[in-house]
């Protein structure tokens, strides 16, 4: 599979692993564009996460929510500053834990930990009809939430089957210190000067469209998605570009909806042509 990008220029718009999937694509020989949707700060007052630490560790929760990987290294960041590792990594083990796909999975794993459940869809919807399925009547549950939508529904869904639930939002974004990158990779686009654009969640492609429509580039940004072909990491994205009747020509073969199988499904279908940006 090495090189079987080489002389591509590939648009990415992770934010939360952003490095790693960079990192995966040049591998491949892939030149990459990076344009991640927000810059992630640490959250702006650190006590109620404190706080959320020590009250895991005092009494080890009975099942814990993931929502992001990137959730749980910022949660491990404040962790090994107030001097919890070993009490907190060890109060993790005693609990169930459920992730909102594969990013958790991996955070948790460098930990030496495993989820009990993956969803089958990453979305609080999947979330949702995960835990739907567990009696949670009574059990003490810690979720862990992200800045990129509302979580009222989720949180309420919960509560309806019994849990009581203890938040933690270790992280937030800056939209606005992105938006300029975001211009430039529109422009890009549509100048012809990408081989493909990557998507790996479905608030990229709103974060896309809502950029456009504030800068007045809409119509630039549809004119680039239609020279540019879009590659999904599964039927989350695609759904979404859908909402805005957009649709990916790339897509991963046998649901493996992953980085590593959407970069091997982008070598399959670009290999069919010469790279064309590098000409641009």
């Amino acid at each position: 599979m090495a090189d079987r990008l080489n002389g591509y220029r590939i648009l990415i718009l992770e934010t939360r692993e952003e490095a790693q999937f960079s990192r995966m694509l040049a591998d491949q020989g892939a030149d990459v564009i990076q344009c991640p949707m927000f810059v992630i700060h640490d959250a702006p007052d650190a006590a109620p996460i404190e706080a959320w630490i020590k009250r895991f560790v005092a009494q080890p929760f009975d099942d814990l929510v993931l929502m992001t990987g990137e959730g749980l290294r910022r949660i491990m960041t404040v962790v090994r500053r107030i001097g919890l590792e070993a009490e907190f990594v060890a109060a993790l083990g005693k609990a169930r834990k459920f992730a909102r796909g594969p990013k958790p999975v991996r955070a948790l794993r460098e930990l030496g930990l495993e989820a009990q459940e993956i969803t089958e869809t990453p979305t609080s919807e999947g979330i949702a009809e995960m835990l739907g399925k567990h009696n949670l009547k009574g059990r003490r549950l810690a979720l862990q939430l992200y800045p990129d939508r509302d979580h009222a529904k989720l949180i309420a869904a919960i509560k309806s089957l019994g849990a009581e639930i203890d938040s933690v939002l270790p992280y937030v974004y800056d939209p606005q210190a992105a938006e300029g990158s975001i211009v430039t990779a529109i422009d890009e686009m549509a100048s012809g000067r990408v081989d493909a654009i990557a998507l790996t969640s479905s608030g990229q492609v709103r974060r896309l469209m809502d950029t456009a429509k504030a800068h007045n580039c809409e119509d630039r940004l549809r004119a680039g998605l239609e020279r540019t072909p879009i590659a999904s990491v599964g039927p989350v994205v695609s759904d979404e570009l859908g909402n805005y009747g957009l649709r990916a020509s790339i897509y991963p073969d046998n649901d493996a909806f992953f980085m590593r199988p959407l970069i091997s499904a982008m070598a399959k279908e670009l290999g069919k042509s010469k790279p064309r940006a590098a000409a641009s």
